[in-house]
């Protein structure tokens, strides 16, 4: 079995990828996301999940490597990971009773024959009403500092999702049936064929 390689450093992907049963690797790269370019969401996502496995591919030889990008999209704006309680704040507050999208970029990168394949999935999110000291309490533990949009829904944050249109995974990070069906076209089977 030819290495497999996550390029990337959130554990919440790590996470999501050792669901499948896969023997793989963590190495992050070092490029510096950009959510501010002229191109439409998904496109914007695929692009930058092309450009976080590029910087980890010279690497390796022989391996599969997979990327990915994800960021709330509210009303045409693009929302990533808040750096401050204020900002954090803010996010939640626009996004408050309303659905916004969740978009996930990925690429998958074979470093043996160059082959590569990247694709963006969508997922609908809709938060309930939440009252100000709500949002003040949930900003005050931390958990929204390093997620896009400034929630975890496999945290508290999932206390504020009234439902939600799509995979769960892609929310969280990595779109899980579209990543399986996708490493199928590499010769990697998460359901072991027999």
């Amino acid at each position: 079995m030819r290495k497999i390689i996550l390029a990337s450093a959130s554990p919440r992907r790590k996470d999501i990828l050792k669901i499948t049963g896969l023997n793989f690797s963590v190495c992050a790269g070092d490029y510096e996301e950009d959510i501010n370019r002229s191109l439409r969401p998904r496109e914007l996502a695929r692009f930058l999940s092309r450009k976080k496995a590029g910087a980890v591919a010279h690497k390796f030889k022989n391996a599969i490597i997979i990327a990915a990008d994800t960021f709330i999209v509210f009303k045409n704006r693009l929302l990533g990971k808040p750096h401050t309680d204020k900002e954090a704040e803010e996010m939640l507050r626009m996004l408050n009773g309303k659905a916004h999208s969740v978009v996930t970029g990925f690429t998958i990168m074979d470093t043996g024959n160059n082959k590569r394949l990247s694709r963006s999935v969508e997922t609908k999110v809709y938060f309930k009403k939440l009252n100000r000291k709500e949002i003040k309490a949930y900003v005050g533990s931390k958990e929204p500092m390093d997620k896009a949009g400034a929630y975890a829904i496999q945290g508290l944050g999932a206390v504020f999702v009234d439902k939600i249109d799509g995979d769960f995974f892609n929310v969280m990070g990595l779109p899980l049936c579209a990543l399986a069906e996708s490493l199928k076209k590499f010769g990697v089977y998460v359901l072991k064929q027999g």
